[in-house]
């Protein structure tokens, strides 16, 4: 991109961060409010001083604006804030604007620049732009910053402010100051929860808010500080990082929507499940099934359900883009979620080590069995006990006690001498194994 001196890019745009599979990083409380693809920026006032951003979805939210660009030509993210917008002009339609590409124009510190987003695509161009309005309006960035500054001032400043508030009673400073405060903040919390839980009425209503509350906890036990001496209670980290993992399946703060992704919903969508699946596959050993991840990413939208064709589409635009994990259907039919990292081999290894074994050999092994091993749900364990009898490393038993799969000891069996009894290879333990319940 171009240097800090165009404005364009070095001053009034900054890089924005994006996730591995393209989606906007949100920052704390910033949600998404429309979408648009096929969108360039330009300047009819300054070109000389300002870098053109070709080609891109632009991202509304309630903080920037954020362009993306739509193929890797050396283009980078980047985002404007909508604090530092002084002025949005008005969409006026003439017999002029019928021959040419939708424009809107805005009006931008530094340097009062006005800027002109050019509508290359199809979208709802009326639409973005009251959405525009709204969000310039709203203000929420100064609402935060309220926040923290109230959040600051009731800190260490307290005691800067004296002993009495602004009611004439008398403040509570130091460390009865602190616990009084964390005392009514959890008073605070409780209530809410007590609030959102009273019905399902009450808990739609408070559902972002809720999702708000989990992650601002997860940034607290995030940022807490080590214990004074240094040292790590191994019980203690592990409830934190449960804590943290419960918080991180709470909810998504800005879930990609109809409403606000327009025809690039289900690309969107696609992106940003690509995006959820991280910790449910960690979780489940690196696959888990598709109906579990509706469950799981259902639960973590809150309100904004979608409906099982819509995860089923946004998991096979994943073929087109540069994205760590990938859908596949076993010969069984059964449909999985799994990192593209995962190795059928390795698994494969796994199975072999576990069936090898003196007692397995003798006794066999059930999906339960294996999901133990492979640390996974049995029904993903079954899968790939069939994928290693397909390949020939398993057989199956089917009794009365259901179904067992035992290690393929035909390959090493020699048809000359096959009333031979070896003691060498899996087919002599084998021997030795059976022959031990004779005795």
């Amino acid at each position: 991109m171009a240097s800090g001196s165009s404005i364009g890019v070095g001053v009034l745009f900054e890089n924005a961060e994006v996730t591995t599979s393209g989606r906007p990083v949100l920052r704390r409380n910033e949600v998404e409010c429309f979408l648009l693809s096929s969108v360039e920026f330009d300047s009819e006032d300054d070109p000389p001083r300002f870098t053109t951003l070709k080609s891109g979805n632009l991202i509304l939210t309630t903080h920037r604006l954020i362009w993306i660009p739509s193929q890797s030509n050396g283009a980078v993210p980047s985002s404007i804030s909508l604090a530092a917008v002084t002025h949005i002009y008005s969409h006026k339609k003439s017999i002029k604007s019928m021959f040419h590409s939708p424009r809107i124009r805005f009006q931008a510190d530094p340097g009062a620049i006005v800027v002109t987003i050019v509508f290359r695509g199809k979208g709802d161009i009326d639409g973005f732009l009251t959405k525009f309005w709204e969000c310039w309006r709203g203000r929420a960035w100064e609402e935060e910053e309220k926040s923290e500054s109230e959040t600051s001032r009731s800190g260490s400043g307290t005691v800067a402010q004296g002993l009495y508030g602004n009611d004439g009673t008398v403040r509570m400073v130091g460390l009865a100051g602190i616990l009084r405060k964390e005392q009514e903040q959890w008073e605070s919390t409780d209530k809410s929860l007590q609030d959102a839980f009273q019905d399902l009425n009450a808990l739609m209503s408070k559902a972002k808010e809720m999702v708000s509350l989990a992650e601002k906890m997860r940034q607290k036990l995030l940022s807490a500080p080590s214990s004074q001496n240094g040292s790590t209670d191994d019980e203690e980290m592990g409830s934190k990082e449960e804590m943290q993992q419960w918080m991180l399946s709470v909810g998504i703060i800005s879930p990609v929507t109809k409403e606000s992704a327009g025809a690039l919903y289900h690309q969107e969508l696609s992106r940003q499940l690509a995006d959820f699946v991280r910790i449910p596959l960690e979780q489940a050993g690196g696959m888990i099934s598709l109906t579990d991840m509706y469950y799981h990413f259902n639960r973590a939208r809150g309100t904004e359900l979608i409906s099982p064709d819509d995860l089923w589409q946004a998991c096979t635009l994943w073929e087109k883009f540069d994205v760590p994990v990938m859908l596949r259907k076993f010969d069984s039919g059964v449909m999985v979620i799994q990192n593209k990292s995962h190795s059928d081999e390795e698994v494969m290894s796994r199975i072999r080590m576990l069936v090898t074994k003196t007692e397995t050999l003798r006794a066999g092994v059930t999906a339960s069995d294996a999901a133990l091993t492979l640390k996974i749900a049995p029904a993903m364990a079954k899968e790939h006990l069939l994928t290693a009898e397909t390949k020939g490393l398993l057989c199956r038993d089917m009794s009365p006690d259901g179904l067992r799969f035992y290690f393929n000891l035909f390959p090493e069996i020699d048809p000359t001498s096959q009333h031979i009894a070896k003691d060498f290879g899996t087919y002599g333990v084998w021997v030795k194994a059976t022959s031990m319940l004779s005795v």
